[in-house]
């Protein structure tokens, strides 16, 4: 069968976007069923399906069990077999069982497969410190933004997209992605601005708390970025004696792995106190 265009258009839209998606794939049927091997569709995180896998004793149960691997972030084959010859949940090799009452009586076998979402580092500069970031957090996986007024370096061209303009750069952060500003003397408070204004769940500034509280204490007459201010990392980055750009670029991801993984992004100074015990 052939795959429908505007379903791989969605993957790939879905992919750029920085959302979760399971793509599910039907690969056997048995005796007579609308949709056939090869068949894809996608299951957004609203619950959402986009595509064609047959009729609705399908559908739900592939949202269902689509919605569940999600969750879990592990890839399941899932079996549709028809009502009176299902007797339990779980079929006998091991695979999920889900009634059908449609009355072509056919079997669909699908495969679902959860694509978590890129991390996103949006990176406000183009300092040595930013250059390194957009090498290190790209070969990990993430998808790199820039923001780089002017003309940018080489090195930040080979961010993943890279914006003229700090604040339209900073508005691609949600709250499940993290925002550096490494201007360092270049442009500070436009890019400061940027980022308070911005959805990010990790606001980190390559600044001295001397240098970062002069800073804050411009936009402290506002409430909303006053509060937000509270959310900034300066210095960012875990204490690791760092000194060359390197060095801090690292210190500093490995601070966001470190927030991310213990879901604390709001509780940077937890956790360069527990490094530096260790």
């Amino acid at each position: 069968m052939k795959l429908s265009q505007n379903t791989l258009d969605l993957i790939e839209t879905l992919r750029g976007s920085g959302r979760s998606f399971c793509v599910a794939t039907i690969v056997r049927t048995k005796d007579a069923t609308s949709a056939k091997p090869g068949a894809k569709a996608v299951v957004t995180e609203d619950g959402e399906l986009h595509g064609f896998l047959g009729g609705g004793c399908v559908t739900g149960a592939v949202r269902k069990e689509a919605m569940a691997a999600l969750a879990c972030q592990q890839p399941k084959l899932m079996r549709v077999r028809p009502k009176d010859e299902v007797v339990a949940p779980v079929d006998k090799d091991g695979t999920t069982l889900h009634k059908s009452s449609c009355p072509s009586g056919g079997t669909v076998e699908i495969f679902l497969e959860p694509m978590k979402a890129r991390r996103r580092l949006v990176i406000l500069g183009d300092s040595p410190i930013a250059q390194t970031l957009v090498a290190i957090a790209g070969t990990i996986g993430y998808q790199t933004i820039a923001g780089a007024p002017g003309e940018p370096d080489e090195a930040m061209e080979k961010a993943d997209s890279c914006f003229s303009d700090f604040a339209e750069a900073a508005a691609q952060a949600g709250p499940g992605d993290a925002l550096i500003l490494s201007t360092q003397g270049r442009r500070d408070r436009e890019a400061l601005r940027a980022a308070l204004q911005s959805q990010a769940g990790y606001i980190g500034m390559v600044a001295s708390r001397r240098k970062f509280a002069v800073l804050a204490e411009e936009f402290s007459a506002d409430p909303q970025l006053r509060a937000r201010l509270a959310d900034v990392r300066a210095p960012a980055g875990l204490d690791i004696k760092a000194v060359e750009p390197e060095e801090i670029a690292l210190s500093i991801m490995g601070e966001i792995i470190a927030l991310r993984r213990a879901g604390q992004f709001s509780k940077a100074e937890t956790v360069k106190d527990e490094a530096a015990r260790s």
